[in-house]
């Protein structure tokens, strides 16, 4: 869907930022009735937090715009397949759906467990992934150079 890459580019920009700043570039937004209202990229380094992944900033900043710890009717886009510590607390906070670029086979949730999104939670791959892959290829090549 057209409206998924536009939301996608919104999430790799925030992927970006944390490329910039030396983070593993992934980034999340949360969208609801076609408005963001949530934003982050990874801070593990910057914040020296091993939680402190894009999704679960993202949901914590969601929430607190909502005033609320559900999640409903909103979607999450992510420049990469969640971690399984990421995809439950999607689950937790019943997100109605779940759009990721590339898949993660090393350490996302789908290797581990798929069960943990609920079945009833919408999961689409694929949007801009050639795009997100790119990206954590080059600061994964550049980590290996210093």
């Amino acid at each position: 869907m057209e409206i998924d890459k536009f939301w996608m580019q919104q999430a790799l920009q925030e992927a970006v930022k944390a490329f910039e700043e030396d983070e593993v570039p992934i980034g999340a937004i949360i969208v609801r009735g076609g408005k963001v209202i949530a934003r982050a990229h990874n801070q593990v380094e910057q914040l020296q937090d091993v939680t402190a992944h894009a999704e679960l900033l993202a949901i914590t900043a969601a929430s607190n715009a909502l005033n609320q710890k559900y999640l409903w009717d909103c979607t999450i886009y992510i420049t990469l397949e969640p971690c399984p510590m990421c995809a439950y607390a999607l689950n937790l906070a019943q997100v109605s759906r779940v759009v990721f670029a590339a898949p993660d086979h090393q350490k996302g949730y789908r290797s581990f467990n798929p069960k943990l999104i609920h079945e009833s939670i919408e999961v689409h791959e694929g949007v801009l992934k050639e795009e997100s892959q790119k990206l954590i290829k080059e600061f994964f090549q550049l980590k290996r150079l210093i």
